[in-house]
């Protein structure tokens, strides 16, 4: 868990053996205010299952949406006549 002075990070993937550990760090993650992100992936390596969970704070995923839809609107204000005659 990070000190209380030390800034979370936006974005972490948790992995481990599929034990209760796994299961109490996402756990605590999702407590700290985490949420998932994606799906979990799973692997065999020929002793034990290891899993594999991204999570994200919503305020990283909110920015990242604002960038996006910033772009976008950028993109549609362009002003096309710039390029005239440029392949």
């Amino acid at each position: 868990m990070p000190e209380p002075t030390e800034e979370k990070l936006s974005y972490r993937l948790i992995t481990g053996p599929d034990t209760r550990d796994f299961c109490e760090r996402i756990h605590s993650a999702l407590a700290e205010g985490y949420v998932l992100h994606g799906s979990p992936a799973a692997t065999f390596n020929g002793t034990d299952v290891i899993v594999a969970q991204a999570i994200v704070l919503p305020a990283a995923i909110a920015n990242a949406d604002a960038a996006v839809a910033t772009a976008v609107d950028q993109l549609e204000n362009y002003d096309d006549e710039a390029f005239e005659g440029h392949a």
